[in-house]
């Protein structure tokens, strides 16, 4: 099989056996990528192991059953996630970490939900049910923020939607947004925030908390460190912060939830970018790019049967 792998060069096609599932894994043959832009600045800012083969999020067909996987079985439409290994025409991931696929839904939509949209999910509902309260979400424009708009929406949650785009406040209000604003100096009290920047907009985002909120911190794209003076705000209303990375969780049941969303219509995965998997390099660029928003997908399907 072909996969692309980590050299201090950039990334590179190369060919690789294919691998076989342990205890509790499936293989999959992958029909299509979603690529997301942390896995992307770490397979080409030399953060990931040279020879590493980096992937996340890939839709596909199960190929192999690893012994005592409790998995649906061989030629099975589904969407997996794993910590590496997906950008490849095979690749292993636990049998937790899947969700099935039916037949009206694109492969390459169910892709496009293994990382974004399970953290937008888990988030919002690691905390209690939303209904009824007011949900901020920064960087509302990037994929874990377009997720959360539809998401919070549909839990009966007020939605106020943050971005720095002009250009996006119409498309944010269509997905959901009560709301939505331009900056942070606008913006009154939440009960829940959901922030994707890091740096400067965390501390803002800290001081609007209404009494006994949460901040759920999922991202850091600003790139900037967050400096705290103090916490008095927090300690006058009750309010916390909590840190939240979808990393090891297993996202099969979430996933089983987005799936049926999106089967229903009810959830948009906002792809902006299909290409064939050939084009994979210059996609990883272009998801890198300031102004880049959604998701990109990538097609092997042809491939992976000449391949094979």
């Amino acid at each position: 099989m072909r996969a692309y792998e980590v050299t201090k060069n950039g990334l590179r096609l190369s060919g690789r056996d294919r691998p076989s599932p342990g205890p509790g894994e499936v293989a999959i043959q992958v029909e299509a990528i979603a690529l997301n832009r942390g896995e992307c600045r770490s397979a080409v800012q030399g953060e990931f192991p040279e020879g590493i083969v980096p992937g996340w999020d890939t839709a596909g067909i199960i190929s192999n059953i690893g012994t005592g996987a409790e998995a649906p079985p061989v030629g099975t439409r589904v969407v997996a996630r794993g910590l590496s290994g997906g950008w490849a025409e095979c690749r292993i991931v636990h049998a937790g970490d899947i969700a099935i696929v039916p037949d009206e839904v694109d492969l390459g939509d169910a892709a496009a939900l293994a990382t974004a949209a399970t953290s937008a999910l888990a988030v919002l509902t690691r905390s209690g049910p939303i209904l009824g309260r007011s949900v901020l979400i920064t960087g509302a424009s990037g994929s874990v923020g377009r997720f959360a708009v539809q998401l919070a929406r549909m839990g009966g949650a007020k939605v106020i939607a943050v971005t720095r785009r002009e250009a996006d406040v119409d498309a944010l209000v269509e997905l959901g947004a009560h709301e939505v604003l331009t900056d942070l100096d606008s913006a009154s009290g939440a009960d829940l925030i959901i922030e994707t920047l890091g740096g400067a907009p965390l501390v803002q985002a800290v001081g609007l908390l209404n009494p006994g909120g949460i901040l759920q911190s999922v991202g850091w794209s600003s790139g900037q460190n967050a400096t705290f003076t103090d916490f008095a705000h927090l300690r006058k209303n009750g309010g916390a912060i909590q840190g939240f990375a979808i990393g090891e969780y297993r996202v099969g049941a979430l996933l089983t939830q987005l799936i049926r969303l999106v089967q229903s219509g009810a959830l948009k995965t906002s792809i902006q970018m299909r290409q064939p998997w050939e084009e994979l390099p210059a996609a990883v660029a272009a998801v890198l790019r300031p102004g880049f928003h959604g998701k990109a997908v990538l097609n092997l399907k042809d491939s992976a049967k000449n391949q094979a």
